[in-house]
């Protein structure tokens, strides 16, 4: 519902427009993406658990389910490599229930209140940790 909820909070770009931004840093970074979104914790699990051994790093928005799913947890903390949780608006500065996060415990580093660019730092960060891996 990205640029149609709270617009205040998220701002009004789009999940498509999201998408094209990430795909467009991800091909100047010379890194490969994939770009999912599920309002389901299930298929959130299972493609983390999908992902193991096979993905070199995940940047993760798990929105309200951040402050709810030790099941996303869970399936984070098999993943063995960078996890970059990821928030468009800074959750530290809103309601206190958004102040605890579940996913943080299995993150690698925190990405929040930047909006939507905070993918395209996500991305950056991600190639950085990625590079720092492999001694490049």
């Amino acid at each position: 519902m990205l640029g149609e909820r709270e617009p205040e909070i998220y701002g009004k770009t789009t999940l498509a427009e999201i998408e094209a931004s990430c795909r467009a840093a991800a091909e100047r970074l010379g890194m490969d993406v994939e770009f999912r979104q599920s309002n389901s914790e299930a298929d959130l699990v299972a493609w983390i658990q999908g992902a193991k051994g096979k993905a070199d790093g995940i940047v993760i928005n798990a929105a309200a389910f951040t402050h709810t799913s030790v099941a996303i947890l869970d399936a984070l903390k098999l993943f063995s490599a960078p996890v970059i949780e990821l928030h468009i608006s800074n959750p530290l500065n809103r309601e206190p229930f958004r102040r605890r996060s579940y996913i943080t415990p299995a993150a690698t580093g925190l990405i929040c209140g930047f909006g939507p660019h905070g993918y395209v730092l996500a991305l950056e960060a991600m190639s950085h940790l990625l590079g720092e891996r492999s001694g490049g």
